[in-house]
């Protein structure tokens, strides 16, 4: 039986490429979802045009200059524009909201997504950097209030789907072996490790199956994204990194596997689109069209797989090693891998420097217990110094 309680739903990083599937499909299902809150970073021109077609109540940008400039271009009285961080934390927390997209990229989207745990919101959780930096704070405050997380980055959404699961969509981990996550190997697949690390930023995110924001895909270029993926799962679903695998599969097709004690293995598969794993996330438990073109055995051609290389993808070993330090050691790998990405956009530093900046700091800046937001936020502070400085020391090199 199909549940028609109309659903308000708070969109955090509303401009961007999960922002925009979102909403695509919220569009479909007005029966089901209202727009309370679209939240994003500068982009002006583009929120307009959000605003006025979803009618939302508050409109949050991320300074006042841009919230004024998104003020001034919307008629009076129909939409609130607002700023400020902690702002965003309030109107998250407002009773009037029953569901939070996190999709705000980076570590910027800490805050928000500690506030709807903290509570009690239905979690869509796509910003993994909130896992990755200060996992255990963030469930710890779901567990208190009560907030559901429903994972929706492709694979751990997958991942979720061949999992049984309680009403607050923790996953019954009776049975299984392992976790395997699935990688694309993306642009630079089969390049040798010489032309990887002379990469631009052009090829870096040229990702050959999805459509995805500069700096996520860089981090698939350098499997950084899988290895944040694999932090995050670990989270997720109670799982020691030592029982997660990767497994390359180019076609993105098997988004992701679950491994049980009896042999068997489950697959989530379906096309690369993210409207499924958005689409889940709304509806769970149940299943509504996402408006995603259904997957054709006959044409998608042979399946592939391959052992993920972490000689020539040296991000991924770091990632590992960091979630294995537990700690804050992954805050700080994210941290000095969002500074090295940016000097890379920037054509700063060359690609193969973004392992060389990220192992160094983790060498660098002591690992501590996350007994606080405060305690990770000074470490991501300190990492991200650290790496700045490395950067301007290898400019100085050159």
């Amino acid at each position: 039986m199909i549940s028609m309680t109309r659903q308000s739903v708070a969109v955090l990083g509303a401009t961007g490429s999960i922002g925009g599937n979102t909403l695509d499909v919220l569009a479909r299902h007005p029966e089901r979802f209202s727009v309370y809150l679209l939240a994003a970073n500068t982009s002006v021109d583009h929120m307009v045009a959000l605003c006025q077609k979803h009618k939302p109540a508050f409109a949050h940008m991320a300074d006042s200059d841009s919230a004024e400039r998104l003020r001034m271009a919307l008629p009076k009285g129909e939409t609130e524009i607002v700023t400020g961080a902690d702002t965003l934390c309030t109107l998250v927390q407002s009773p009037a909201v029953d569901v939070v997209m996190a999709a705000i990229v980076g570590a910027a989207g800490l805050m928000s997504t500690i506030a709807a745990a903290q509570a009690g919101k239905k979690l869509l959780l796509a910003n993994k950097e909130s896992l990755v930096m200060a996992g255990a704070l963030l469930m710890d405050a779901a567990e208190a209030s009560g907030s559901a997380i429903l994972p929706i980055d492709s694979e751990h959404n997958a991942i979720f789907q061949c999992l049984q699961a309680n009403e607050r969509a923790v996953p019954d981990l009776r049975g299984v072996s392992s976790i395997i996550l699935t990688a694309s190997g993306g642009p630079f697949r089969l390049w040798d490790a010489a032309a990887i690390s002379r990469a631009t930023p052009a090829q870096a995110v040229a990702h050959p199956n999805w459509s995805m924001g500069a700096k996520i895909s860089v981090d698939s270029a350098s499997l950084m994204n899988k290895g944040l993926e694999l932090i995050e799962a670990s989270w997720l679903f109670r799982m020691p990194p030592s029982k997660i695998e990767v497994v390359v599969h180019p076609q993105s097709i098997v988004h992701s596997m679950v491994r049980y004690d009896d042999g068997s293995v489950l697959a989530q598969l379906g096309n690369p689109d993210m409207r499924t794993p958005i689409a889940y996330g709304l509806a769970w438990p149940e299943r509504i069209d996402a408006g995603v073109e259904p997957l054709d055995f006959l044409k998608s051609g042979p399946l592939e797989f391959e052992a993920a290389d972490i000689e020539r993808f040296p991000c991924l070993r770091l990632a590992r090693e960091s979630a294995a330090a537990g700690g804050t050691a992954s805050a700080v790998c994210n941290a000095a891998n969002e500074v090295a990405v940016a000097a890379f956009l920037d054509e700063q530093i060359a690609f193969g420097n973004i392992p060389i900046i990220v192992e160094n700091t983790l060498a660098q800046v002591s690992n501590q217990e996350p007994e606080s937001i405060e305690a990770v936020l000074a470490q991501d502070h300190l990492a991200r110094q650290y790496a700045l400085s490395e950067i301007k020391r290898m400019r100085k090199g050159h």
